[in-house]
Formats: structure tokens, C-alpha cells, sequence
């Protein structure tokens, strides 16, 4: 066995990494923090977190926290646990290591706000220097001690006596820079306390320094805990509290309350109707402290009909603790807070037709995306949900008591297509084509068997037309070849049938599958010979045609059929199937564009020629 050389080796030795202040101060800003505004939540959280440790070993006790602004320093005191010199040393010194970890506190941790430890560097945001003033509760007599920070990562720590602060607490003071005026006037510093401590528990003032008395940040309680007269009293406070938090006069409020958790608060139905796919923030408050005012993933998806706002004891913050760790626990709350909006909307149909109508109108997509996975409310309120038929808009209850079969269709352009036609034909037509509502059309039968609901096919369509007698069809026989072969080119057939109203000279009967397969079948052919040219040649089949049907019952189309010039007969074929195409609403291709304005001019040009 060879022998190791140890000369060359040397003792590993354990280092500490080395912190950049003003870098780290730089990420958080751009990457952890929305904003340096989040400097005066972070301190205000400090505060909550310092009450709160104070009341576990102390129950009794006005305690309380004060802000002061005047344009020159920002001060924020505390009648909290405060810190002792050993604290100072072992949590305002050490990045990342929080307070809450102390011994005695760690089991408690769930009463604190933040949890992270680095709250306090939110501070160099706006100001170079922290200034640190505290006095430890938990020892008496205890002296004060000072602490001060600078952005370079340097800092002091001396002792003070006891006069310097007579009560327990923490009072930090920030010197702002020049450039942190935006966030530090005093003005500013009210609005923001006022917008995250509202709904704080514990007593919050602020002073602007021009001698007046504190103005309170959060004089009452949240709505959802005062008391009030009658139901109808809290009704309204609760949606005038919703008027003021969003913005609208909500169409109702639902009182929102999960025990387990801690949780209570409203949602506030939108009065107007929202974009499909558009998902509204949520105000979340922790412990009274707001986190988010736009937490989508308080609630699931198809909830965009509601805002809400609440305050939760027990969902966790991310670090920047400006949105809602996923968890088990929010999972739950969410599918908690989804049931109470079910069991809205089903009081609201048992009770209240006046405001289930009022809901339906504005948020029918919504209801719809529900209904669609939730069997319960597809039996409450698929009867009452709106949709676009030949009657006109109405619900399937209205709609299936005057058609006994409901047919839909896969699209909003063939609806287009035949509505005119099919309504005149005594047949009852459902669009299909928005999101959602062919598949509830289909389960129609299953809140009203004796409804039957079937797709609408070209064939469908036609066999409700009336055919011409033979000798029409014979006299008209010559045209129709012409017809035929303009329109070849199309993959469009030709027919002639009597139909209402008289008023439509024809109508296309073309589906959406049709055209692609026809697209597909002309790219065959046109790579025929290559890979590409094989694999669509293995799916190949008969492409489906489209059809012109022209109505016998029109004037125009009488006319036109008995046209014995050749060209004149195509251009008028062209013409009818341009005019078909428009009504139909799909897009045009290229080739129907060019024949529209062709046989448009062509018509001109004849017109001009025979009047001259």
C-alpha cells in the first residue's frame, strides 16, 4: 500500500460567510419587497409581534403603539416586550435570525405576524441609519439599551440607564434620505398605517408633530366583529364597508367565518359582470395585519364574481409576506371559502328570485363554469341560466317548454348560419358556441327528462325544407349546372328548396369540421408524392360539401334561375353564395373575398351595359 504524503495537507478550517449589507439591502428591494412602503409595515408588525409577547407574561395592561412623522425622522414605539442588551446582540446583529425564536417564545410562534428575521433591514429602503431604543420587560429594573445600524453593516450597542426609558418597550427611529420623501411625509406615514393596520387588535395612533392629539389609526374593530341593532343594520354596514375597501356598492355581501382557522371576513358580489379568465385580488389580513390586496389564491378560479376581504389567524406569509404560503392549510380554506359561496347561491335561489335574477344577469359565466363540475348547482340553476336561441335570449326552462327536442350547435357561426332559417321552420335552436354551453345544453335531460337535446347537423337542417315540384326543379335544372360549376372550385353543392323567410334568397349550410376537412384534402392532394403528402393521404376521406340552397320563395332567386346567359348566370351563382357567406359571419377566405368583389363589378358592369 503506498503511503499519503500528509505534508502537502492542511486542516480544513471553518469560516463564516461574509454579508454584503447594502447588496442584500439592494435584493430585497428588487426581488423580495413590491415596494419600500412595506418598511412602515414591517415596523408596525414589529410592534404587533412585541404586544404580543408583552401580553404573555403580562395579561393585564393598556399596551399600545405610537407613530410619529414630521418630515425629519419617522418614529415607531412600542409598549412591548422590549429587548435586553444580550437580545440587541443576538437578533438586531444576526441577518435572518428573529426574536421569535427566543426561548419561552418559540412554542407562541403562531401568535406572531412575521417569522423571518429580516423585517427590520426593510428599514434601509428609506433611511441609512436605524436607531434602536429598548428596554426589556421581562427583567425589572432592567437598563435601556441603544441600538444603531448603518447600510455599510456596521453598528453600536451601548447601555443607557433606565431613565433614558422609563416603561418597557422599543422605540426604533429612522433618519429618512433625501430620496425616501415619497414614503416618509407625514402625511404618507398615516395613509400607510392606516392601509395595513386597520383591522390591527391592538391600539394604534400617530402623531404629525404639529402638537395636536394622536389621530387613531384603527379606532373601530373590523365590521364583521361589531355588534350591531338588526341584521338588516349589519347588512348595510357590511356592504358599505365593501363600497369603501373596493370601490362598488356591492350587489350583496356574504359573511365569511371558518372557526378552525381563525378566519372571518365578506365577500362582495360585483354589481357588473367581469371578463371571462379575469381573477380579482383578494385583501388579506393576517392577524389584522394586511398581507395582500391581491391574493387570488384565497379563492378558486370560478369565483371571479367576488372580492373579498379577510382576516385569518392561522395561513402563513411568504418571506416578503406579501402573499399566502400554498399549503394544505390554504388548500382547505379555499375549498371552505367555495362552499359558503355555493350555499349563497343556493339561499339565493330558495329565497330571493329578485337577486338571483340580478346575479344571473351579470354573472351567468360564472355560474356557468361552476355548474359545469358542481351536479348541486346544475340542478338548482341550470333551469334559470340564460342562453341565446332562435326565441331570443331565455332560459332552458322557458325554452324547453316550447321545444319539446332542443337541438345545438358546436359553434356561434353555425347558429348564425341557420337561425333565421331553423326559427321560421318551427325548430328550436340553442347557440352552443360560447364557453360552457353546449355541454349544459346536453345535460338539459338530466333536471328535465322529458326534454330531449340532440346536435344540429346540416341534414337535420334540410330535411325541415321544403323540396320544389318536378317541373321547377326541371325549368330550373339548367342554372343549377352553371351554379354547380362556379362553385365548384368551393367544394360547394347547389340545391333549390322553399323555405321561410321569404326574404332570404339562400342560405350556406357549411360547418366548421366541413372546411377543415376540405382543407385537409387539399393539402393532400397538393403534397402528394411527399411524407407530409402520405400521412394526410392515410387519413383521407370523403370530404363533406358544403351547400347553396336557394329559396324558391324569393323574388331574386325566381329571377334568377331562369337566367339564359351563360356568364350572367355564373356571376348571379357567385353573387348568391358571396351574400350567403356574409350572413353566415364566419371569417372569409381570401378566394370568397375576391369572388364577392368580382361578382359584384361583374353585376355592375351588365347593369350599366343594358341600361346603355
Amino acid at each position: 500500500m503506498p503511503l499519503r504524503d500528509t505534508s502537502a495537507h492542511q486542516a480544513a478550517t471553518d469560516r463564516t460567510f461574509q454579508v454584503d449589507l447594502r447588496g442584500l439591502v439592494d435584493l430585497l428591494s428588487h426581488h423580495l419587497y413590491s415596494s419600500p412602503r412595506v418598511y412602515l409595515r414591517e415596523l408596525l408588525q414589529n410592534a404587533v409581534d412585541a404586544l404580543t409577547a408583552r401580553h404573555a407574561i403580562e395579561s393585564h395592561g393598556a399596551f399600545g403603539i405610537r407613530l410619529y412623522a414630521d418630515g425629519s425622522v419617522v418614529r415607531v414605539e412600542d409598549d412591548g416586550v422590549g429587548l435586553t442588551e444580550a437580545d440587541v446582540h443576538t437578533f438586531l446583529a444576526t441577518i435572518g435570525r428573529s426574536s421569535k425564536r427566543a426561548d419561552g417564545i418559540a412554542e407562541q410562534r403562531a401568535d406572531f405576524i412575521g417569522q423571518f428575521g429580516i423585517g427590520l433591514l426593510s428599514c434601509f429602503l428609506v433611511a441609512d441609519e436605524i436607531h434602536v431604543l429598548s428596554r426589556s420587560a421581562r427583567t425589572p429594573g432592567a437598563p435601556a439599551v441603544e441600538w444603531r445600524g448603518r447600510g455599510d453593516g456596521s453598528y453600536t450597542v451601548r447601555t443607557l440607564p433606565a431613565s433614558a426609558r422609563p416603561r418597557p418597550g422599543t422605540t426604533v427611529t429612522l433618519t429618512p434620505r433625501a430620496d425616501a420623501g415619497e414614503w416618509t411625509r407625514p402625511a404618507q406615514v398615516h395613509a400607510l398605517a392606516r392601509h395595513f393596520g386597520s383591522l390591527l387588535r391592538h391600539p394604534v395612533t400617530f402623531d404629525d408633530g404639529t402638537g395636536g392629539p394622536g389621530a387613531p389609526v384603527n379606532p373601530e374593530p373590523a365590521p364583521w366583529a361589531r355588534t350591531h341593532p338588526t341584521p338588516g343594520a349589519r347588512a348595510r354596514a357590511l356592504a358599505a364597508y365593501g363600497a369603501d375597501v373596493f370601490g362598488f356598492t356591492p350587489l350583496d355581501t356574504i359573511e365569511l367565518d371558518l372557526p378552525a382557522v381563525g378566519l372571518k371576513g365578506i365577500a362582495c358580489v360585483l354589481p357588473e359582470a367581469v371578463p371571462a379568465g379575469r381573477r380579482h385580488g383578494h385583501r388579506v389580513h393576517v392577524k389584522g395585519m394586511l398581507l395582500s390586496e391581491q391574493a387570488e389564491e384565497i379563492l378558486p378560479e370560478w369565483a371571479f364574481f367576488v372580492r373579498c376581504v379577510v382576516d385569518a389567524e392561522s395561513l402563513r406569509p411568504t418571506a416578503s409576506r406579501e402573499s399566502l404560503y400554498e399549503d394544505d392549510t390554504l388548500a382547505a380554506v379555499r375549498d371552505a371559502l367555495a362552499e359558503r359561496l355555493r350555499a349563497w347561491i343556493a339561499r339565493a335561489a330558495a329565497s330571493d328570485p329578485d337577486l338571483l335574477h340580478r346575479f344571473l344577469q351579470a354573472h351567468h359565466l360564472a355560474v356557468k363554469s361552476l355548474a359545469v363540475h358542481d351536479d348541486e348547482i346544475l340542478r338548482m340553476l341550470l333551469p334559470w341560466l340564460p342562453f341565446e336561441t332562435t326565441d331570443g335570449h331565455c332560459t332552458l326552462d322557458e325554452f324547453a317548454r316550447t321545444h319539446r327536442t332542443v337541438l345545438v350547435t358546436s359553434s356561434v357561426e353555425e347558429f348564425r348560419q341557420v337561425a333565421a332559417i331553423a326559427s321560421a321552420a318551427g325548430l328550436g335552436v340553442v347557440n352552443g358556441g360560447y364557453t360552457y354551453d353546449r355541454e349544459l345544453v346536453h345535460r338539459l335531460p338530466e333536471i328535465r327528462p322529458e326534454a330531449t337535446v340532440a346536435d344540429l347537423d346540416p341534414a337535420t337542417l334540410t330535411a325541415h325544407l321544403d323540396p320544389v315540384d318536378r317541373e321547377t326543379e326541371l325549368a330550373a335544372a339548367a342554372y343549377l349546372a352553371r351554379a354547380r360549376d362556379a362553385l365548384a372550385v368551393f367544394d360547394c353543392d347547389v340545391a333549390l328548396r322553399t323555405f321561410q323567410p321569404a326574404s332570404a334568397p339562400a342560405l350556406l349550410v357549411d360547418s366548421r369540421e366541413a372546411r377543415h376537412e376540405r382543407t385537409r384534402s387539399q393539402l393532400a392532394r397538393e403534397q402528394e408524392g411527399g411524407l407530409w403528402g402520405d400521412i394526410l393521404g392515410a387519413l383521407r376521406q370523403e370530404a363533406p360539401r358544403a351547400q347553396l340552397i336557394l329559396n324558391q320563395l324569393n323574388p331574386l332567386v325566381r329571377t334568377a334561375v331562369t337566367i339564359d346567359e351563360p356568364e350572367l348566370a355564373r356571376t348571379s351563382a357567385e353573387a348568391l353564395y358571396g351574400q350567403a357567406a356574409m350572413l353566415s359571419r364566419r371569417p372569409l377566405r381570401p378566394a370568397e373575398s375576391s369572388l364577392i368583389n368580382r361578382s359584384f363589378l361583374d353585376l355592375l358592369a351588365h347593369a350599366l351595359r343594358k341600361d346603355s
